[in-house]
């Protein structure tokens, strides 16, 4: 069974977050404030925040920024993973992303399942890897944000979970990059 090896010391990790949104503000972006406070409750950095709207380049713009900073180790993005028109994120998610973690999404709309039966799949939720940095979309509500980092990322980026966790992975992430051999 997983557990949390407590032998280990906690190594917190920075966390960008993301909204994708066409009419969110500061000021009423509740699923972005669950996010941030979950990721600082647990101990981590959330090291950027941004609202963005749901518009392909600039969802990649925002991404590649995030990515090219080595100060930022995952991103995590609360928005547009449904499926009507404006509805970008898993498409600019592609543009960027290097290797998919079809896992993350899989197991998302399994939890899911639980809490809101078929209409999980409507959830295009999607995680993956660019250059060295955990990507992850999340649904926009509050409750899916609380799912996913509380059922899958608080464990997975938690260098004590056992068997085993994404952050023991990082050193060797960029492992296929030229400079690194």
């Amino acid at each position: 069974m997983p557990k949390l090896d407590e032998t280990r010391p906690f190594l917190p990790v920075n966390i960008a977050v993301m909204t994708i949104s066409d009419s969110r503000t500061e000021a009423d972006d509740r699923s972005g404030d669950i996010l941030e406070k979950m990721i600082k409750e647990d101990g981590h950095n959330a090291s950027a925040r941004s609202i963005i709207k749901d518009d392909i380049a600039a969802i990649t713009s925002q991404l590649q920024n995030h990515i090219n900073n080595p100060e930022i180790d995952v991103v995590i993005t609360t928005g547009g993973t449904g499926v009507t028109g404006r509805d970008t994120t898993p498409e600019a998610f592609k543009e960027v992303m290097e290797k998919e973690i079809e896992g993350f999404g899989e197991l998302f709309r399994w939890i899911s399942y639980s809490k809101i039966g078929t209409s999980t799949m409507q959830s295009r939720a999607i995680g993956g890897v660019a250059k060295g940095t955990y990507l992850f979309a999340l649904p926009g509500s509050p409750s899916a944000c609380k799912d996913g980092w509380g059922e899958i990322l608080r464990s997975q980026l938690d260098n004590r979970h056992r068997p085993c966790n994404l952050v023991e992975l990082m050193p060797r992430l960029q492992e296929h990059l030229p400079s690194n051999s």
